[in-house]
């Protein structure tokens, strides 16, 4: 029998020269692919898993963070260490994602007119942040970043707290009842100055 005889059934020829099966059976494949990949996302809780150890913040934490925000401290601050050899000699470990799970929003950024406060956390004592806040040209002279003395004499909200907590708790924060209700009688003479120091204080600690 010749080689050459055509072959009948399904071939790559019959698919390669119709222009209509082959457009079928790409998107068919496409369709599969993409219902492997997307499917199994709607029984995931969360796309990414918290590093392990990692904590809810404190109440004081949440309002230190809201202190944060309002003062546009992300305008002159990144957050997120890049991996490359030039930053992780200078601020530490490369950010990895299961550190901002309970980030919302995060807080990122790629403006640094100061350094990067990704791995903060422990890096200097609360003393310090406290004088650097209030006048930041007495522990760094050549600083231009503008002083915060008035936070130190600004009263937390216990009442707020616990409200931004509940609206954390429907993103994703695991804050149980407890440390809801807690928040007020917790915050209880608490400054805003108190309250940015312990923020700051608790950044990059998750990952060693």
């Amino acid at each position: 029998m010749s080689s050459n005889a055509p072959q009948s059934g399904f071939s790559h020829e019959k698919i390669e020269t119709n222009n209509f099966l082959m457009v079928v059976l790409i998107l068919l494949v496409v369709a599969i692919g993409g219902l492997v990949e997307i499917v199994p996302l709607f029984f995931q809780k969360s796309t990414t898993e918290a590093v392990a150890g990692m904590q809810p913040p404190t109440s004081l934490q949440v309002l230190g963070r809201d202190v944060y925000v309002r003062e546009g401290c992300y305008n002159c601050h990144s957050q997120m260490i890049r991996p490359f050899r030039a930053e992780t000699l200078r601020y530490g470990h490369y950010s990895v994602a299961g550190e901002f799970v309970y980030d919302h929003p995060f807080q990122w950024g790629s403006k640094r007119t100061g350094p990067d406060l990704q791995r903060v956390g422990g890096k200097y004592s609360d003393e310090w942040h406290r004088i650097h806040l209030v006048n930041p040209r007495d522990v760094v002279p050549e600083s231009n970043m503008p002083a915060y003395a008035w936070l130190e004499g600004a009263p937390l909200d216990g009442a707020q707290a616990a409200t931004h907590m509940r609206a954390l708790r429907r993103v994703g924060v695991p804050f149980t009842d407890a440390q809801i209700a807690a928040a007020p009688a917790e915050l209880k003479g608490k400054t805003e100055m108190d309250a940015l120091v312990a923020y700051l204080q608790s950044l990059g600690l998750a990952l060693k």
